[in-house]
């Protein structure tokens, strides 16, 4: 496991939809490309976390 993990958060309608963590950025561009293809009223941000953050 790396030391940063990507958080991938979808919004819609000003309101957090859903949240994947993903390993690469790489992962997380391709599945927000991918979802945006799906459902384009979705806003996504991607965001580099500390691992810490996320696991204790």
């Amino acid at each position: 496991m790396t030391e940063t993990m990507w958080k991938c958060d979808q919004v819609r309608a000003g309101r957090l939809y859903n949240r994947m963590m993903f390993d690469t950025k790489e992962e997380a561009v391709q599945f927000a490309q991918r979802m945006q293809q799906m459902e384009p009223d979705q806003m996504f941000s991607i965001e580099a976390i500390e691992a810490k953050q996320v696991w204790n």
